[in-house]
């Protein structure tokens, strides 16, 4: 079943709150690695994982609005 445009323009908001939260993920784990590798290198691996956590949710959303445009 299609989805409705409001369905569509529902999911196109989901889609870019997710890639805000996947960006500001990324700017964590920047700053972890720009301002504090030296002190706070142990948290790398909590950072990594919910920055590609987050990064994930976006990509696999994305991939849903796409097909959804595309069909």
């Amino acid at each position: 079943m299609p989805m409705s445009p409001e369905e569509i323009a529902e999911l196109e908001r989901l889609v870019n709150k997710l890639k805000f939260r996947a960006s500001q993920k990324a700017s964590d784990l920047h700053d972890l690695i720009e301002d504090r590798l030296l002190t706070d290198f142990e948290e790398i691996p909590a950072y990594a994982e919910a920055t590609y956590a987050a990064c994930h949710k976006w990509s696999e959303k994305r991939k849903e609005l796409l097909k959804v445009k595309s069909a």
